[in-house]
């Protein structure tokens, strides 16, 4: 019986095995004291071989942002397309950014240095995200007009004030610096109130 023929693995299978390596040893030692030598040891090839693939430890920073950014985003579409009215699916939106955020990066504190890395750089993948993410309340603003539940406005402008808001529910810095809080209810507190002013019916706070 012939044997199996290996496929061989792709370049983007290495980065995508590379950067999940480099997350796990960024957990175990820290951002700090994990060189790509000590990520290419683990991997059994040599450190010239991950420079082919990352010209530095920061670009497999950015790689592993991205996909964490890709799992949020995956998150946020399955809120979007639920079956529900556009203002629960606005709570659940940002209570599942700030739930992300607590359990895949301060569950661990010795990540924490990596996220400073990503968002101190201000790459682009960062930006296009939050985009997104505005964009994607935007969307949720005016199934609310067409439910009747808000009232006709810019849903443009309104989404852009309320992701700068609700940024401290969103920004993995900001919930690092109380995340022994009760960020839950204070998210919802403070979207509700946020909410009235563009809602329909405006029951006092």
């Amino acid at each position: 019986m012939p044997l199996p023929v290996r496929t061989r693995e792709t370049a983007d299978e290495t980065r995508e095995r590379i950067a999940r390596v480099a997350e796990a040893l960024f957990r175990r030692m820290g951002y700090a004291k994990t060189a790509v030598a000590d990520i290419a040891a683990e991997l059994g090839m040599s450190p010239a071989n991950v420079y082919r693939f990352f010209p530095s430890k920061n670009a497999i920073v950015e790689a592993i942002c991205s996909r964490c950014l890709t799992e949020v985003e995956a998150q946020i579409r399955d809120i979007m397309a639920r079956p529900v009215p556009a203002r629960a699916r606005l709570f659940d939106l940002f209570t599942a950014i700030l739930a992300y955020h607590r359990a895949n990066f301060f569950t661990e504190r010795r990540i924490h240095d990596m996220v400073l890395v990503a968002i101190e750089a201000n790459w682009t993948a960062i930006a296009a995200h939050k985009d997104r993410v505005t964009e994607g309340i935007a969307v949720l603003l005016r199934d609310g007009i067409a439910e009747g539940t808000f009232v006709p406005h810019d849903t443009d402008a309104a989404s852009r004030v309320l992701s700068g808001a609700m940024v401290r529910f969103c920004h993995p810095i900001l919930i690092a610096e109380e995340i022994d809080a009760d960020l839950e209810a204070r998210l919802h507190a403070t979207l509700a109130f946020l909410l009235r002013s563009v809602e329909v019916d405006r029951t006092p706070f």
